[in-house]
C-alpha cells in the first residue's frame, strides 16, 4: 500500500522548493499571456518549455482517475494523475488572472501601444523558437502546414465581434472554445472571448468574484473549460505524440498569423456601439508615422521582448531542463 507522500511523487513534477516556485512563475506568465487577447498562453508554454509536459499532465486525467475518487481509493487517484505539475502551474495562472485583471485592463487601454510592442516581440522571438524546433522546416510538406496555419490565424484574428447571448449554455461553450484556444500556441483565448463579445462579460465578472452572480457565470464558464481542457488536449496530445513535425509546423503557422493581431500600430477604419460599448469592427495594421519617444520605447521593447525570448531559450537547452 503506497503512503500519500509515494502517491504525491508517482508523477512527473518538480521535487525542490525551486522547480515548485519557477513552475508556479511560468504558470503567472501563462495566467498573465491570457488575460490579453491576441495572446495566447499556449505560447509562454512553448517558450518556457512546459508545454508538452502541459499536455501530458492533462492527458493523464483519464476515466480511471474520477473512478478512484467516487470509489474513495484516493491514494490511487492521486497517483494516475500529474497533480504535482498541475496544482503548482493551476496557482501561479489562478493568482496572476485573479491579481493582474485590473493591471492588464489598464495597459490595454491606457499604453496600448508599448504593452502590444512587448507582446510583439515576445511572439515574434517564440516563432523563432518553435521553428527551430521542427525537423526540416524548409521540406515542402511543412511548408504546406506552416501556411495552413497562418491562413487559419489570420482569418480568425481578422473576424468581427459580435453580439451573443447570455445564456448559461452560451457561457458553456464560450469556456470551451476560450481553453482550446488558449493551449494552442499563437490563438488567444481572450481574443476568441472578444469576437464571441465575452470577454469583457466574463473578465468583469472575474474582477468581483464574490457576487453570487458573478459565482454562477465563473462556475458555468469553469465548467466549459473543463469539458475543452479534458478533450482537446487529448487530442492535441496524441498529435503531437504521432505527427509531431507537422503538428509543429501548424503551430509555428498560427503563431505567424496571428503576429496580425499585435502588431502595437492600429488606425481604426470601423466602429460600432454593442451593449452601450464602443467594438472595433474593421482596422488596419499601419507604420508609425512620428518618431517620438513612445515610438523609440515601443521598438526598443520589441527589440528586448525579443532578445529575452532567445536568451531565455538558448538558456534552457544548455540546461536541458525537463519539468
Amino acid at each position: 500500500m503506497k503512503t500519500w507522500r509515494e502517491s504525491w511523487e508517482a508523477t512527473p513534477g518538480p521535487r525542490t522548493k525551486k522547480e515548485y516556485l519557477m513552475l508556479s512563475l511560468k504558470g503567472f506568465c501563462m495566467g498573465t499571456a491570457d488575460l490579453i487577447p491576441g495572446v495566447s498562453g499556449g505560447t509562454v508554454a512553448f517558450i518556457t518549455g512546459i508545454y508538452e509536459p502541459l499536455l501530458e499532465a492533462v492527458a493523464s486525467i483519464k476515466k480511471n482517475f474520477f473512478v478512484d475518487l467516487v470509489t474513495l481509493r484516493w491514494k490511487e487517484a492521486l497517483s494516475s494523475v500529474h497533480l504535482r505539475f498541475i496544482i503548482p502551474l493551476a496557482l501561479g495562472m489562478i493568482f496572476a488572472i485573479l491579481s493582474l485583471a485590473r493591471v492588464m485592463h489598464y495597459l490595454i487601454k491606457e499604453q496600448p501601444i508599448p504593452t502590444w510592442s512587448a507582446f510583439f516581440g515576445l511572439i515574434a522571438a517564440s516563432i523563432i523558437v518553435i521553428w527551430k524546433d521542427i525537423d526540416k522546416p524548409t521540406k515542402p510538406m511543412n511548408l504546406m502546414f506552416i501556411a495552413i496555419g497562418a491562413a487559419i490565424a489570420w482569418v480568425l484574428v481578422s473576424l468581427i465581434p459580435v453580439t451573443t447571448p447570455f445564456d448559461w449554455w452560451f457561457i458553456y461553450l464560450c469556456g470551451i472554445i476560450g481553453i482550446t484556444a488558449m493551449i494552442l500556441p499563437g490563438l488567444s483565448g481572450s481574443f476568441l472571448l472578444l469576437i464571441l463579445g465575452k470577454y469583457e462579460f466574463i473578465t468583469g465578472a472575474i474582477k468581483n468574484p464574490f457576487l453570487p452572480e458573478n459565482m454562477v457565470t465563473i462556475g458555468i464558464f469553469l465548467c466549459g473549460t473543463a469539458t475543452g481542457l479534458l478533450g482537446f488536449s487529448k487530442i492535441l496530445n496524441y498529435f503531437m505524440k504521432h505527427f509531431r513535425t507537422q503538428t509543429m509546423a501548424l503551430l509555428t503557422g498560427i503563431l505567424i498569423g496571428s503576429m496580425k493581431k499585435v502588431w502595437p500600430w492600429k488606425e481604426v477604419l470601423e466602429t460600432k456601439v454593442i451593449r452601450g460599448k464602443v467594438r472595433v469592427l474593421r482596422e488596419a495594421n499601419i507604420f508609425p508615422s512620428d518618431f517620438d519617444s513612445q515610438t523609440f520605447l515601443a521598438f526598443a521593447l520589441i527589440i528586448i521582448c525579443f532578445t529575452v525570448i532567445l536568451i531565455m531559450e538558448r538558456y534552457s537547452s544548455k540546461k536541458n531542463e525537463v519539468i
